[in-house]
């Protein structure tokens, strides 16, 4: 019986001095949309959509000025030359508005791509954070998914990954 009293004291006191776990967290919102590469990504392809805006803008305005031609015009036509062109300019709108469509899927999945590196790149600067700096976990929270309900200022790592993360693409 002593001995089990013994066994259970040593164990109790080996469990003690067990390393506990070091455990942080990040808002992975924060930490996403104010890292630079991601400011520079949006940057670059909100002059890439004002360019796709302002091409097509354009040919839908040379395109309604060839239906107001063709509107002033189709009162000199025959009713048989006027229905051509008016399914011609039908046929027209059509196509265009089948590549504006196909350039701005192009467009979206080209930006979805740069995105998805981005998100990439910090998760595997957080995973080499994590080892290097020992922790067991860090945890991800946002608002749209709140995995941390609480946590101490001292566990939150969100500013200092920030700030890694940025002083370390700045060196790439």
């Amino acid at each position: 019986m002593k001995n089990i009293v013994y066994v259970a004291l040593a164990m109790l006191v080996l469990s003690s001095c067990a390393k506990p776990n070091k455990i942080g967290f990040v808002d992975n919102g924060i930490v996403i949309n104010d890292f630079q590469d991601k400011k520079d990504i949006e940057a670059k392809y909100e002059i890439k959509k004002q360019a796709f805006q302002k091409k097509f803008d354009s040919i839908d305005q040379a395109f309604q000025t060839e239906v107001e031609a063709f509107q002033t015009a189709a009162n000199k036509m025959s009713q048989t030359k006027a229905q051509e062109k008016y399914q011609e300019l039908g046929q027209k709108k059509q196509y265009q508005d089948q590549q504006k469509q196909m350039e701005a899927q192009q467009f979206q999945q080209s930006f979805q791509t740069e995105i998805d590196s981005v998100i990439v790149k910090v998760k595997a600067f957080v995973k080499e954070y994590g080892k290097s700096n020992g922790y067991t976990y860090i945890l991800g929270t946002s608002d749209a998914a709140s995995n941390v309900l609480y946590g101490t200022d001292e566990n939150d790592l969100t500013q200092t990954i920030l700030d890694a993360l940025n002083a370390k693409s700045k060196e790439e």
